[in-house]
């Protein structure tokens, strides 16, 4: 009797332990996944990118190449089984007998990498976010002690695989509080706590750089009212982004032939990389350039910015809708920077405000972030963890929680939360 009850006693105990060790391995696994998708995807990214550059042609074969690769993939490697990406993971922790299946990780992780690396206009985000949670569901799934947190373990995965690709462990915590679990318990602090932290550990050993590297930010309490208007015009992008997706999945939907509709997306992104080469893979090339440019406003750059702001959601939207894998994480990043230059090119240059340009591209890219997906501490984070610079922490906190609001005013879903019953 003496002994069962000792074990009893001791049980936390063991649990408690058990759960340090899984999560330390759950964030070395998904971290490296993470790191190892990025690295990969920058630099065959740069590569075609630049060849295709000295040779236009390849940005019309490129996206037929790609599309058609992963569609046999899927067919053939894969047994036509389907990704759905972020509200796979919703259904998993949901349902105490679902699981995310192991072939989720080479799925996301090939798929991903050929999407963005031929041009797919999206990014390798959404598919690292699946891949590392389906880390965490399977580690789960190896004891039976562990069942009981599998929302935490899989929200660490998640939060790892953040934290890699973006540098901001914070931004890895609050992405599965806003998005992916939307609860805190114990358990979860400890197991994601030490997954970020792994991860870290990983990136300075690593000695990874911030994305977009800023030195020194600073701003003037006059932008205030145009901070505003910035945040309301990222809420309305936003929902524009979100609208785009669900209209070309559904549109898509409705062709008989899956192959039908690699053809055609395929087209369209040939065409629209032909004539706006800036909407290739994830577009951070493009965003790179932009945040560096002192270019005066011209009518063509001013209609070209439109275009490219207009455009990318309607190409995301079609690379999702045609079978590439990704999501709107890169693209809202892409366009709040593109949105940002407009509307403080157009002040400085007609109004004669004399904002700064660089903020206002920082600035965007967390705020359509933010109304994107609902998400407003994760945008924020994450933007500073791609800057290095938390100069704009107090103007991005407003313009971040404006965009949302701004966002769920207009319509209360985001392409992770919709309902099918409610697309129209």
């Amino acid at each position: 009797m003496s002994s069962i009850s000792e074990i009893k006693k001791n049980h936390p105990y063991i649990i408690f332990q058990k759960l340090i060790v899984v999560s330390i391995l759950i964030g070395f696994l998904a971290s490296f996944l993470a790191i190892s998708l990025k690295k990969i995807t920058e630099y065959y990214e740069t590569i075609f990118f630049y060849k295709s550059s000295n040779s236009p042609w390849l940005l019309i074969i490129f996206p037929v190449f790609s599309l058609s690769v992963i569609y046999f993939l899927r067919i053939y490697l894969f047994k036509r089984k389907s990704n759905k990406g972020i509200k796979e993971i919703f259904e998993v922790t949901q349902n105490k007998n679902k699981n995310l299946p192991l072939y989720k990780i080479p799925s996301h992780f090939i798929n991903g990498l050929i999407t963005v690396v031929f041009g797919g206009s999206t990014g390798v985000e959404v598919s690292t976010v699946v891949a590392t949670a389906t880390i965490g569901s399977i580690a789960q799934q190896k004891e039976n002690t562990f069942r009981t947190y599998k929302a935490e373990l899989i929200g660490a995965g998640v939060a790892a695989g953040i934290t890699a690709l973006f540098g901001s462990p914070i931004a890895g915590i609050f992405f599965v509080l806003e998005v992916i679990s939307k609860k805190t318990t114990k358990v979860f602090f400890l197991t994601n706590g030490i997954a970020v932290l792994i991860s870290t550990a990983l990136l300075f050993l690593l000695d990874e750089r911030p994305l977009f590297p800023i030195e020194s930010m600073t701003w003037n309490y006059y932008a205030i009212p145009y901070f505003i208007l910035l945040g309301i015009l990222a809420g309305m992008n936003s929902v524009y982004i979100t609208k785009c997706v669900l209209f070309f999945k559904s549109t898509f939907a409705k062709l008989n032939e899956d192959y039908y509709k690699v053809l055609i997306g395929a087209s369209i992104l040939s065409v629209s990389l032909f004539f706006l080469p800036q909407l290739y893979g994830d577009g951070y090339h493009a965003v790179k350039e932009l945040l560096h440019t002192n270019v005066p406003l011209s009518v063509t750059l001013l209609l070209t910015t439109i275009a490219i702001i207009l455009l990318k959601p309607i190409i995301t939207s079609i690379t999702l809708a045609a079978g590439g894998d990704g999501g709107v994480f890169a693209p809202s990043l892409f366009v709040g920077a593109f949105l940002g230059y407009l509307l403080a090119t157009i002040l400085n240059s007609y109004f004669d405000v004399q904002v700064i340009t660089l903020n206002f591209m920082i600035i965007g890219m967390a705020a359509v972030l933010s109304a994107s997906i609902h998400a407003p501490f994760t945008a924020l984070f994450l933007v500073c963890g791609v800057t290095g610079n938390y100069g704009l922490f107090f103007p991005l906190l407003g313009v971040c929680l404006i965009a949302k609001y701004t966002s769920k005013l207009i319509y209360p879903y985001t392409v992770y939360s919709i309902i099918p019953s409610t697309v129209k």
